[in-house]
């Protein structure tokens, strides 16, 4: 990560949490696998006693770097994400970098606006020679690159929240978990199919955000009724369609 505050701490914790569910191994070791640099470098062991709070669980082994490219040329990573709100770091010497020992390079310039995105859709895909994998906060054009056409796809919060929301609703959960966050991201994520993938998205396309959503929301329901959680009993047969059927439809019946 690029950015080491709430928001980029955040996401670091799912992550760790997601890895964490599905090796079976306990979070303090799987937070390891993810390193923060923040606006003095990398955060490690040997800053631990200066950092917020929020920061402390990410401060690992390793000698101090102060700067991004270093990081990144340390510590090898597969993904870099950007979190940051400072526009153009991820310049052209890191980005190379991740393609030196990444054959798809995985890189999220998460931050808005477009004039504060760590780079460009264009950018990444130049520097990389068409082979990464990109992801941003801000909406990107299309991008055409030695005969092939990748679409960016934007991180965009309208495509967790709503779900998310309808899910709690409609379970009537009492209290909200981080599987629930867990299972709205795995929702979001299944409806992916190769042929996005093929074009470079890594986000389903915005025009099914309904089906998308009723998806989510069945995910995050039967998430709550599996936790016991929830209080709208019993559990409804299929959530899809009760998700469906809760969904408001812009529809005006004629009137004479």
């Amino acid at each position: 990560f690029l950015g080491a505050g709430e928001a980029g701490t955040g996401i670091a914790e799912l992550i760790a949490l997601k890895i964490s569910r599905e090796t079976g191994k306990p979070i303090d070791e799987t937070r390891k696998k993810i390193w923060l640099v923040d606006s003095k470098g990398l955060i490690v062991s040997s800053r631990k006693d200066s950092l917020q709070h929020f920061k402390q669980p990410w401060a690992h082994e390793h000698e101090p770097v102060k700067e991004l490219l270093g990081a990144v040329n340390s510590i090898k990573p597969t993904v870099l994400i950007g979190t940051s709100g400072v526009g153009k770091t991820f310049t052209k010497e890191v980005v190379e970098a991740m393609a030196k020992f990444n054959e798809k390079p995985l890189i999220l310039a998460l931050s808005n606006p477009t004039s504060q995105a760590e780079c460009t859709a264009e950018e990444a895909y130049t520097w990389t020679k068409g082979r990464a994998i990109f992801g941003s906060g801000s909406p990107f054009d299309p991008v055409e690159y030695d005969g092939k056409t990748f679409l960016p796809g934007q991180a965009n919060n309208c495509y967790i929240f709503p779900g998310l929301g309808l899910g709690l609703i409609m379970s009537g959960a009492i209290r909200v978990r981080d599987d629930m966050l867990l299972a709205a991201s795995e929702a979001l994520a299944s409806q992916v199919t190769e042929e996005n993938f093929a074009k470079g998205l890594i986000y389903p396309p915005f025009a099914n955000i309904r089906k998308i959503s009723a998806n989510i929301a069945a995910a995050v329901g039967a998430k709550t009724y599996e936790l016991g959680l929830a209080s709208n009993l019993p559990r409804p047969k299929d959530l899809v369609k009760m998700a469906e059927s809760c969904m408001y439809s812009p529809v005006y019946r004629n009137f004479r």
